[in-house]
């Protein structure tokens, strides 16, 4: 009987602990509305000092809940950039915060469209920046997507059909793709072959 207490004892413990810690994850997401949402993005104060822009594709009311939620990750990779000389950087991976954030350097040429698919993450949002070069970058809505492979847990990916915008990314402005976007990166244009890109990885909430 006295195990049995324990046992249960040690279950309410466990669960509470839980709880505890969704409430904690609750608070940590802000909760502004829309258009303070936009002020807030606009504002640009989030960026701490970085001289590189977001993109115009960014959606803003996601990477606002992302940001919020662990604003602590976004900031080390921010200050990451910041403090480092990008155009100067050895290609390889680079761990900010192990498990939570990491960067990979890579310079090399730019696939053509038809080796780049259509991807999403669950667990990782994707900050891209092109350091050297051009390359077309596409996004399109998570929700209008089709799924042609499904998600695949050990690379955190799953692949699509999309009808997605593309933009030029090039130096001095920077992507994110959250778990809400369909992403098509790095792709060649012509007369710029090779491209030295920094992708980041922040862990994400769903």
């Amino acid at each position: 009987m006295e195990k049995l207490l324990n046992t249960g004892f040690r279950a309410i413990i466990f669960i509470s602990a839980f709880l505890i810690s969704i409430s904690c994850l609750s608070q940590a997401v802000s909760s502004l509305n829309k258009k303070e949402v936009a002020k807030w993005y606009k504002s640009q104060e989030w960026l701490n000092g970085l001289k590189l822009k977001p993109h115009e594709s960014t959606n803003d009311q996601e990477f606002e809940r992302q940001y919020h939620a662990n604003k602590i990750w976004w900031d080390k990779t921010f200050e990451w950039l910041k403090a480092n000389d990008l155009d100067k950087i050895t290609p390889g991976r680079y761990v900010i915060d192990e498990g939570n954030v990491i960067a990979t350097d890579s310079e090399a040429p730019a696939p053509e469209i038809d080796k780049v698919k259509w991807e999403s993450h669950k667990n990782f949002n994707d900050l891209q920046y092109i350091i050297k070069g051009k390359a077309s970058m596409g996004v399109s809505p998570l929700s209008t997507a089709e799924v042609t492979e499904a998600y695949d847990s050990k690379k955190d990916a799953a692949f699509y059909d999309a009808d997605g915008k593309f933009y030029i990314g090039e130096p001095g402005t920077f992507f994110i793709f959250t778990p809400k976007d369909v992403h098509r990166p790095g792709i060649k244009i012509s007369g710029d072959n090779v491209v030295k890109k920094i992708v980041i990885k922040i862990r994400a909430i769903n």
